[in-house]
């Protein structure tokens, strides 16, 4: 099994779908770092010889993957809260940040339907 920047990559997938298994790799990137390397496309991750998994490796070093990519994403986010910007708001009470609408849909942030409707009678 290859183990590209912590992260164990799929053995049955193409080379160049498994890299995206990598976070901050995605379909693109992954086509760049194998024409770098000269890895071909057909290759399955369980046939990648250690030399490759090294070849791979050095030229994922020029990108900025995995736990520095993370890092960056939520200094970005915290950074938006700091300076209380819309997004940062947005953010900080956890809604949509894109411009999605609220009034319907954004279940998955707003969490759980909260009913508001009159009384019941008594009868």
């Amino acid at each position: 099994m290859a183990r590209i920047a912590g992260v164990d990559l799929p053995k049955k997938k193409r080379i160049e779908y498994g890299l995206t298994y990598i976070y901050g790799v995605g379909h693109t990137t992954s086509l760049k770092v194998l024409a770098a390397t000269g890895i071909s496309l057909d290759k399955r991750v369980a046939d990648l010889s250690e030399d490759d998994v090294a070849a791979l490796s050095k030229e994922l070093r020029n990108h900025t993957i995995e736990g520095d990519l993370r890092k960056r994403v939520a200094m970005d986010v915290k950074n938006l809260i700091d300076i209380k910007s819309i997004r940062g708001i947005r953010h900080r009470k956890g809604l949509p940040v894109r411009g999605q609408r609220t009034k319907t849909n954004a279940r998955t942030r707003k969490g759980k339907r909260k009913t508001v409707g009159s009384k019941p009678k008594e009868a």
